[in-house]
């Protein structure tokens, strides 16, 4: 029987059900039942279920309320229908706080009403792609779940302004909310997130195309407390509203503005200027940035740990060597189709604090100018786990063995052209394996 099929057998059962049955084994018969209830709050949603079905005694400890406090669907995506949340709703009432449901496409609105009008004290929900969640989900929860501090409606495709505008009405200590990939949310329900939940710290619209500068600089006006944001794809957005969280959230760590194709130098200097902290920034096709903007952000961004400047081809080796002066920490940098990076930027790279102590990953794809001279600078990196070569025409098979050699943990991820086969004269044309290789 599927574990999905036991869970609702298991949590559908009378919740009025007498707690007086004596019990049967000799363990229950020897330990208090506070002490059971006790060990039973360690055990997952699964070996919940499995305890549930022992007996008649250990069925009612294993659904009791208070083991019930954080439940992890994600396992039983696939087999999860909305009856089963609506029973574990009614079982678990006011003791659940934590509950993800991430990919039960099955589960509805019906079944986050019922959540909603048992479950109050819910601190943290989960519904990251539930395609059939409407906002008639969302107007119950903000009805009756106040305490909701994360909410996550990722690809909830069908989720418009309506639902962040009741969430601004009815949860004002939400910290966390993500919208990614929910293609009607528009500027107007931005702002009203950002005016109603100003305690917010993370935030992200990721692929949100409506989400333009007013959204933004509403965040910034209105939420000063953002540490995390996530802004990739949202194509329209500018250097104006950018500055503005820069200049409002000081205490911004994480930023992501990656496809983010109008921004302009003048982002990166004022994150250089208001955010000494940030320690993750991505900016993958951002074509406009140039050295300036991050020889600005390695000097006074010395915390900085994961970078992504894939396809910033404006950038050269003085973006590198500035890095590796200024940034120490840095653990990931990826630099994929920055195609005037050359061996000298590496070797400054290499020479600098991160490289010693740090860097674990650094990824070179399609950068056209790198040699094997690059790997023998990267054997001094001693963390050094991955790197990334696909198509760096000028790397040879022997100079990834002796980078082995010097580094045996490290994973080396390298594409070679098969190589054509010289003419032949006599006889049918020798066959040749076109797969590439993976080393």
């Amino acid at each position: 029987m599927k574990s999905a099929d036991k869970m609702n057998q298991v949590v559908s059962r009378n919740r009025f059900e007498k707690t007086y049955i004596i019990p049967e084994d000799e363990i229950s018969k020897k330990l208090p039942k506070e002490i059971l209830l006790r060990i039973l709050s360690y055990l997952d949603v699964t070996s919940l279920c499995r305890c549930g079905q022992v007996s008649r005694y250990w069925n009612i400890l294993a659904l009791d309320g208070s083991n019930w406090q954080k439940i992890n669907l994600f396992d039983f995506q696939r087999d999860i229908e909305g009856t089963v949340i609506e029973n574990i709703s009614l079982r678990c009432g006011g003791f659940l706080k934590y509950l993800c449901l991430r990919g039960c496409q099955s589960v509805g609105s019906q079944s986050i009403r019922t959540l909603a009008q048992h479950c109050h004290n819910i601190e943290h929900l989960d519904l990251a792609e539930c395609k059939k969640i409407t906002d008639v989900a969302i107007q119950p929860l903000s009805k009756n779940c106040s305490k909701l501090t994360a909410i996550n409606l990722e690809s909830c495709s069908q989720i418009s302004d309506c639902s962040l505008k009741a969430l601004s009405d009815g949860c004002p200590n939400l910290t966390e909310i993500n919208v990614s990939w929910c293609n009607l949310i528009t500027e107007n329900g931005v702002e009203a997130i950002a005016r109603g939940c100003n305690k917010v710290k993370k935030f992200s619209s990721k692929g949100c195309k409506q989400v333009n500068d007013r959204a933004v600089i509403a965040l910034a006006l209105f939420c000063p407390n953002i540490e995390v944001l996530n802004l990739h794809s949202c194509e329209t957005i500018t250097d104006a509203s950018v500055s503005k969280i820069a200049e409002k959230c000081i205490n911004l760590r994480q930023l992501c503005v990656s496809k983010c194709c109008e921004l302009t130098d003048h982002t990166l200097i004022a994150l250089a200027t208001y955010n000494h902290y940030l320690n993750t920034l991505e900016v993958a096709g951002c074509t406009q940035f140039t050295d300036s903007g991050f020889i600005a952000l390695a000097k006074n961004c010395k915390y900085l740990e994961r970078m992504d400047l894939e396809e910033c081809s404006q950038i050269t080796d003085a973006t590198l060597s500035n890095l590796a002066v200024g940034c120490p920490s840095l653990e990931k940098l990826t630099l994929s189709h920055c195609e005037l990076i050359t061996d000298e930027g590496i070797r400054q790279l290499a020479a600098g604090g991160c490289a010693a102590e740090s860097l674990s990953v650094l990824e070179l794809d399609n950068c056209p100018l790198i040699t094997d001279a690059t790997l023998e600078h990267l054997i001094s990196c001693h963390n050094l786990q991955r790197i990334e070569l696909y198509d760096c025409q000028l790397i040879s098979r022997n100079a990834i063995r002796r980078l082995r050699n010097h580094l045996p943990n490290i994973k080396v991820h390298a594409y070679f052209a098969p190589v054509t086969p010289p003419p032949t004269s006599n006889g049918p044309r020798p066959r040749y394996c076109r797969c590439c290789e993976i080393l």
